[in-house]
């Protein structure tokens, strides 16, 4: 009984701010696990305490609070790494970028959520919002570094590489394949790579 009291104490402690918070990452565990339609909001209520409405009165729906977690994992990584360019340009801006993208595969969570953004893109919503959070990052990296198209699309690829290689676990791996998606994005990986060498 007392356990229970605690649990309403706590409930009605938490300012809402705070209460949305708490939702936003425990919807951020549930959707990286299971994606748009596999994730239950059934489940986020009880995880956080509180009604399933109460989590529609948040956020509306469903699909909103998949956006939103989605939407703000890829603007994570796009402002980690501006952040991580600091005043560089070029390929020594990249590379920074690239050491900070190794980084954060760390947080796993981030990672899932992007895939999971990109597999619910069926959606014409879902795709929009996605399209858009993946532009601001292409446009980013571009105005930061002053680069190609072919080098950009490069480095990307890369990352999305190194995104499916965190999904995978390939880190536990010991196999010869694994190792090689772990490849450490270093500078001068893309010196070669520009429009003039790859027409």
């Amino acid at each position: 009984m007392s356990s229970k009291l605690g649990a309403v104490e706590r409930r009605e402690r938490m300012s809402g701010p705070d209460r949305r918070q708490q939702v936003l990452a425990i919807a951020a565990e549930e959707f990286a696990d299971g994606g748009l339609h596999g994730a239950s909001t059934e489940t986020i209520a009880r995880r956080a305490e509180i009604t399933q409405a109460y989590v529609f009165r948040i956020f509306g729906t469903k699909k909103a609070l998949f956006l939103e977690v989605v939407v703000a994992a890829f603007d994570r990584l796009t402002e980690g790494m501006r952040a991580a360019a600091g005043e560089a340009t070029g390929l020594e801006a990249l590379g920074r970028m690239g050491a900070q993208y190794n980084e954060m595969l760390a947080d796993r969570t981030s990672l899932l959520l992007q895939l999971q953004g990109f597999a619910a893109c069926g959606d014409p919503e879902v795709r929009d919002e996605v399209r858009a959070s993946f532009g601001r990052m292409w446009a980013m990296v571009a105005e930061i570094t002053g680069l190609d198209p072919v080098t950009i699309k490069a480095f990307l690829a890369f990352g999305m590489l190194l995104n499916n290689g965190a999904a995978l676990g390939v880190a536990e791996l010991d196999a010869e394949w694994a190792e090689g998606v772990r490849t450490r994005i270093r500078p001068g990986l893309f010196d070669h790579i520009t429009n003039e060498s790859n027409r």
